[in-house]
C-alpha cells in the first residue's frame, strides 16, 4: 500500500504552459502573499491581534506590488464609487429628515 498521488490537471498535466513551454516554477510572489496571509490569520486566531494585523498589512502591501494594473484600475474607478456612496448618503439623510418631520407632525397632532 502506498500514498496516492494527487491528480494532475487535465490541461497542464506536468506544470504550467508559458509560450508553449512547460514550467515547474511557482509564482513566488503569490506564494509569499499566501503564506503571509496565512501567518497573519494564524496570529490573529491565536490572540496576537497586533502582530496579525501587521503581518496581514504586509501581505496586502505585497499584493499591491504584485497587482499594479488592478490597483490602477481600482484607483481610477474610485471617484465613481465615492460619488455613488455620497448620493446614497444624501438619500439616507433626506429620508431621516423626512421621518423626523413626520414624527413631529404626529406628535403635534396627538398632543392637541
Amino acid at each position: 500500500m502506498g500514498v496516492t498521488a494527487l491528480p494532475h490537471s487535465v490541461n497542464y498535466p506536468h506544470g504550467h504552459l508559458e509560450n508553449g513551454k512547460e514550467t515547474q516554477n511557482p509564482d513566488w510572489a503569490r506564494v509569499a502573499v499566501g503564506g503571509t496571509l496565512l501567518a497573519g490569520a494564524l496570529l490573529t486566531l491565536s490572540g496576537k491581534r497586533r502582530a496579525g494585523l501587521v503581518v496581514t498589512a504586509a501581505a496586502a502591501a505585497l499584493t499591491l506590488l504584485e497587482e499594479k494594473e488592478t490597483v490602477r484600475a481600482w484607483w481610477s474607478s474610485l471617484p465613481q464609487y465615492l460619488d455613488e456612496a455620497q448620493l446614497l448618503l444624501n438619500q439616507a439623510q433626506h429620508t431621516v429628515d423626512d421621518l423626523a418631520a413626520k414624527r413631529e407632525k404626529l406628535r403635534a397632532m396627538l398632543n392637541k
